[in-house]
């Protein structure tokens, strides 16, 4: 009985020593993690030289769409990235950030717009760049991409029940290489990076390969009836969250022509009532303009504008950005119509 009893005690310190090994890396790795706060987005982590750093904006942005530094944003999709946050604090005045997300929803954008404004009730501007997603997609909640609902909204404690799992331990150590200095950050510290290649490696019989590559609207007739636009009263509920004093500026991104639609099709039609419904949302709030760039222009119709057929170039988006500072002062250019006031 003795034997087998001294026997058995070996294994089961061994069996303890494991399991208090396993604790206290799980301990380790929650300190490690909860500490470097890889998202900056937990209440007590210290105050670190955090960056950006996830390459899912979903996950990278929300810290800085609460940050106090900021007292205006662009939110959208990839089609409202390449607008500089440094270039718009001059047009438009204030402190911008970018929060626009690659393939991001209606649904997505409207989350980060909606964590922008509780932070910042009294925004000073917010631009919102519309495309397809807003206008003919069913409003669904995700891209695909994982989307850390608890980062925008309820308490920013419910962060620390996030903090095991090897995602975040891959992102924290991510975090720790940048304050290092051993790795690049992925974004700006006020949420831009430029996205598509370096205006020097620009090919445009690449490009027209792409170009020949991407599917267009189907040309069915138009149905000259009542459009069904789900997505939009999420723009509508945003606009009005924001307070009067705040400049709304709603502007549609400058897809290429051939993704417009051919005149009377019903994907033509289905724009253009979005078209109309945005406007009439815009008029009933105060402080807000309505800008088109989803029309045929110089832009739209050159094909070397653009990398894809929805993916502008740097210096087009230099030239939106002008034109949405010209549309705030009432003064239309050839490549955007006003459409409110």
């Amino acid at each position: 009985m003795s034997s087998s009893i001294s026997s058995f005690n070996p294994w089961r310190r061994m069996l303890g020593w494991f399991v208090a090994s396993a604790l206290g890396l799980l301990v380790f790795l929650f300190l490690f993690v909860s500490l470097i706060d890889p998202w900056g987005v937990l209440p007590l982590s210290p105050r670190l030289p955090r960056v950006p750093i996830s390459t899912n904006a979903r996950y990278s942005l929300p810290a800085l769409a609460a940050a106090g530094r900021f007292d205006s944003a662009i939110v959208g999709s990839s089609s409202s990235r390449l607008l500089r946050p440094e270039v718009l604090d001059r047009e438009f005045g204030g402190r911008f950030a970018n929060l626009a997300m690659n393939a991001a929803t209606a649904w997505e954008q409207s989350q980060m717009l909606g964590l922008f404004i509780r932070h910042h009730p009294a925004a000073r501007t917010v631009i919102i760049g519309l495309d397809s997603a807003w206008c003919t997609e069913a409003p669904q909640r995700s891209s695909g991409r994982p989307f850390p609902e608890w980062m925008y909204a309820g308490s920013p404690w419910r962060g620390y029940g996030q903090m095991l799992n090897l995602y975040a331990v891959q992102e924290a150590a991510s975090q720790l290489w940048v304050m290092l200095g051993l790795k690049r950050s992925r974004y700006g510290l006020d949420g831009y990076t430029s996205f598509v290649p370096p205006e020097s490696a620009y090919d445009p019989a690449r490009v027209a390969a792409g170009f020949a590559r991407w599917g267009k609207p189907t040309d069915l007739p138009a149905r000259h009836g009542e459009h069904v636009l789900p997505a939009l009263p999420m723009l509508g509920d945003a606009l009005r969250a924001l307070p009067a004093s705040t400049r709304k500026i709603v502007f549609f991104t400058p897809s290429h022509i051939a993704l417009q639609g051919a005149p009377g099709s019903d994907y033509a039609e289905s724009m253009a009532a979005c078209k109309t419904d945005v406007t009439q949302m815009a008029a009933a709030v105060q402080n807000a303009v309505v800008v088109d760039f989803l029309i045929p222009s110089s832009i739209t119709n050159t094909e070397a504008s653009y990398w894809d057929p929805v993916h502008y170039r740097i210096p087009i988006a230099d030239r939106l950005m002008a034109d949405l500072a010209a549309a705030t002062r009432g003064q239309a250019t050839p490549d955007d119509r006003i459409l409110l006031p």
